[in-house]
């Protein structure tokens, strides 16, 4: 089971980092009850592992500007790999796009997009995505608001499945 590698401690290292990536090293180790020294060893090897992708700021997009959020479903004309991976590296070229998403099933890319407005989104659904070689279809949706958006692990879970297993 993944996650089941780590030990009690890296996993609330990951936890606690995860709420608050810019505590010091001395309080993440006070948190997670050891010391300096192999706090800081524990969390470059999970860094160095690739447990920990990065530290981000969580910014606002609409306090920037970003009033407009759009989920586009987009169906390829081929499941190829080549077209594939051609798709995804498009997708990373394009500052709109935010989050892109392999599927299985009718759609073949799940594209969460942000944009100043609806002018600047249609824009690009025009000009760029629809227009991109290999794309035969593109849905869209417009977010009206968001409930929920909680981009971490939910380790209360994975806690609690590593408890269940002998």
């Amino acid at each position: 089971m993944p996650g089941s590698k780590l030990d009690s401690i890296d996993r609330r290292i990951l936890s606690e980092l995860q709420a608050d990536g810019r505590m010091t090293n001395v309080e993440l180790a006070a948190r997670v009850g050891i010391s300096a020294p192999p706090c800081l060893r524990r969390v470059r090897a999970l860094q160095d592992n690739g447990y920990i992708r990065g530290y981000h700021a969580d910014i606002d997009p609409r306090s920037l500007g970003f009033e407009v959020r759009v989920f586009a479903m987009v169906g390829l004309t081929s499941q190829a790999e080549a077209v594939l991976s051609a798709f995804e590296r498009l997708c990373s070229e394009w500052p709109l796009v935010r989050e892109c998403h392999m599927l299985n099933g009718e759609v073949d890319f799940l594209l969460k997009c942000v944009a100043p407005d609806l002018s600047t989104f249609q824009e690009f659904l025009t000009e760029e995505l629809a227009a991109a070689h290999n794309v035969a279809s593109v849905r869209t949706s417009l977010v009206i608001r968001a409930s929920k958006e909680d981009p971490v692990v939910p380790f209360d879970v994975l806690e609690a499945r590593l408890a269940e297993t002998p």
